[in-house]
């Protein structure tokens, strides 16, 4: 879409318009230049995914832009970037009829079923061989757009193929779909193109983890996250989810009529590459490609015959895993637009394309029972045990249904036929049970009253969706996990005592709390099959170095609920020893930077428990660091005073390595956006984060670049 004379030019522009921003001297004629900027920067970011600036120069511009035209409403224009995002709900999504009705494809699944069909193109057409167009089959929600004199202006779903429902506002909210683009220079003024919109695999994570604090069961695919977010009332959470859109097939168009315009309005078409681009599907999708859009342009293949087109869907298939986004196949489509037309459609599919389909990454299985895990903190997780299935190269036998309430809003019973999904590296998830086909042997679900481990009265926390265990200290379930917390990486990073081991150490009673870590009999392990003299001298010189470890990571290890690395962070530096925690009021705690009202409590009862008192005094006793050593913290660093929280992904740091440079020169590191922030360090893909900040305005939002200039690295 740009050449690099163009690329370079803009760049150049966006230099100058930032200086001018940073002085307060954008003023009305920036307004073009910084339209043309923001867009060739949304290019950059949404299509090649190669950004030139930074999220925050980015804001920096799409602000200046917005004040300019919120003084100057009459010089907004319909497909300026700041028109994506509307004000207010969708009220309703209005049926339309599509210009070309959507229809489904043929589906093969195995190279006989190509080559059959194949064979039936070449007698339809007569040609002994025929030149066939390969792209990816995206895994997502389609959609039909309709432009118009260079303008977007109706966007909607598939819906029954002939008529779907009308979303263009929401379509504005994708990035990767220009709001204009200049299809008259290839002499078109309508095209309706057909698209799949998408929500990446590392955008459903990040979704699903942000359901999960909140305790909210998660999507089951990104597909069903995408086609329910399309259908969201509030453009502006449609903007927050980052779905993304390839448009792959131009379903119909119109040419400009010239000779009804004057020599000044005749668009300047490019008429050596009309024909050329519009007489091939291949040739499409680099037009596509050249105005803006995410095609598939450079996962195509263009083969002559049927034997490469298999060769490369097997290829393909073997990588779908690689990729950001999920596929279930690949379309394989006549290249000669002449040829289809010849070829035709049946009334469900057109006869010159068809889908060849990867192995299921779906599968029904029967559930025969249901267990009952608990974990380090005391959550029951409910657990599905169904008869074994393969879905997608895996066997599937276990599937978490997460709490109560997912049970109960899926209506699971035991005896069901469940469908069930493993999209990508996502762990297994029960879609839904299949009522249609229940026999009246199947039995609900009830959720136990007791602990399944130690039989204590399970609670549920108002405002949470999690059944726990209370029983803290006695229930062996919890202690166990406590212990593999303990001796994790992240923690206190004790090496040969990972989860299988501490599991059969605790069975045999060799290992039965976490002082018991700094006890091992070493002489009756010596006797256990796979524990030599080297793996036992590894061992104790692991255990032995944890005693040195710093106090934070102490804290960390302990497991307290709701207390992750920075906020461990924070009470270690808030203290001379650690048992000074039993002396903190909620009051005195919640003080502390970056403790709330519910962390406060957690630590409160913590250190309000005489037997995790007595845990940490017999700990100290055996070797252990509970006292802050003062030493080792910079009071007087270049930061002293200052505040930090890094989002994103680094570039030339890990968020750790960036973190203990903060902490260096005197900083403290928040675990949160809150006013006791000064700095939000932003890298790639940084998400709620900054949008919270940019409400705050005391925190200042810095690039990495600008961190490392600041600490002097």
């Amino acid at each position: 879409m740009y050449n690099k004379e163009q690329s370079n030019l803009l760049q150049k522009t966006t230099e100058r318009l930032l200086l001018h921003i940073k002085d307060s001297r954008y003023e009305t004629n920036h307004l073009e230049a910084l339209r043309d900027s923001l867009r060739f920067h949304e290019y950059r970011y949404y299509i090649l995914n190669d950004p030139l600036i930074s999220d925050y120069e980015y804001d920096q511009l799409y602000k200046a832009l917005e004040k300019i035209e919120t003084d100057n409403p009459s010089l907004i224009t319909t497909d300026s970037p700041t028109q994506r995002v509307a004000k207010g709900l969708t009220k309703d999504f209005p049926a339309v009829q599509h210009l070309v009705p959507m229809l489904s494809l043929e589906n093969s699944y195995n190279a006989d079923d190509l080559t059959d069909w194949d064979r039936k193109a070449r007698e339809l057409t007569g040609f002994s061989e025929i030149e066939y167009c390969v792209e990816p089959k995206f895994d997502g929600a389609s959609i039909s757009l309709i432009y118009e004199n260079d303008l977007l202006s109706r966007g909607a779903t598939r819906g029954d193929g002939v008529q779907g429902d009308e979303i263009t506002t929401n379509i504005k909210q994708i990035r990767s779909v220009p709001l204009s683009a200049k299809f008259s220079e290839f002499g078109i003024q309508q095209i309706e193109i057909r698209g799949e919109v998408l929500m990446t695999k590392k955008n459903f994570k990040k979704y699903n983890d942000s359901l999960a604090e909140q305790n909210l069961p998660p999507l089951a695919n990104p597909r069903n996250a995408a086609a329910g977010t399309l259908r969201i009332k509030d453009p502006r959470e449609v903007s927050r989810r980052n779905l993304e859109a390839f448009l792959y097939h131009v379903s119909y168009y119109t040419k400009v009529d010239s000779s009804q315009m004057t020599d000044d309005r005749k668009p300047k078409i490019k008429q050596s590459s009309v024909n050329s681009h519009l007489s091939t599907h291949s040739g499409s999708l680099e037009m596509l490609w050249q105005l803006g859009f995410r095609s598939p342009n450079k996962e195509k293949k263009v083969f002559k015959g049927i034997n490469d087109v298999i060769k490369y869907c097997h290829a393909f298939e073997e990588e779908r895993d690689n990729l950001p986004y999920e596929v279930d196949g690949m379309v394989i489509k006549v290249n000669d637009i002449a040829l289809q037309d010849k070829m035709g459609m049946t009334s469900h599919h057109p006869r010159w394309a068809i889908a060849f389909k990867f192995k299921a990454r779906q599968a029904t299985s029967k559930l025969r029972t249901v267990e009952y895990q608990v974990g380090r903190t005391g959550a029951v997780t409910p657990v599905a045990k169904i008869d074994p299935v393969p879905i997608g190269g895996v066997t599937v036998s276990s599937i978490s249904l997460h709490n109560a309430d997912f049970i109960e809003e899926k209506d699971i019973r035991i005896g069901d036929t469940v469908l069930v999904e493993r999209a990508g590296d996502v762990i297994p998830y029960i879609v839904k049970s299949l009522p249609d086909v229940r026999a009246g042997h199947e039995k609900k679900i009830h959720f136990p009253q007791r602990c399944p481990v130690c039989g204590y009265t399970l609670e549920k926390p108002e405002g949470e969706a999690v059944w726990r265990c209370n029983n803290s200290l006695k229930c062996e379930a919890q202690v166990v996990e406590r212990i593999i917390h303990f001796t994790s990486k992240d923690a206190m990073d004790i090496r040969g005592l990972g989860d299988a081991i501490v599991r059969k150490f605790y069975e045999l009673g060799i290992l039965k709390d976490v002082p018991g870590i700094y006890q091992l009999p070493y002489e009756k392990i010596k006797g256990l099959e796979g524990f030599g003299e080297k793996s036992m001298n590894n061992m104790l010189q692991a255990i032995e170095h944890s005693k040195q470890q710093p106090l934070y990571r102490l804290i960390y290890a302990l497991g307290i609920r709701y207390i992750g690395e920075t906020t461990a962070k924070t009470l270690a530096n808030a203290a001379e020893h650690l048992l000074d925690f039993k002396k903190y009021s909620l009051e005195q705690l919640q003080n502390l930077e970056d403790v709330g009202p519910k962390v406060a409590g957690s630590i409160y009862e913590f250190f309000s428990n005489k037997e995790n008192i007595q845990m940490l005094e017999k700990l100290e006793s055996l070797g252990l660091q509970l006292k802050n050593n003062k030493k080792e913290m910079a009071v007087d660093g270049n930061l002293s005073g200052q505040t930090f929280l890094f989002t994103g992904t680094l570039a030339k740091l890990k968020r750790s390595e960036a973190e203990a440079i903060a902490e260096k020169k005197g900083g403290k590191i928040l675990g949160g956006v809150s006013s006791k922030l000064n700095y939000l360090v932003v890298g790639e893909d940084a998400g709620s984060k900054l949008e919270k900040a940019k409400k705050i305005n005391t925190v200042k939002i810095i690039s990495e670049d600008e961190f490392l200039k600041m600490t002097g690295e």
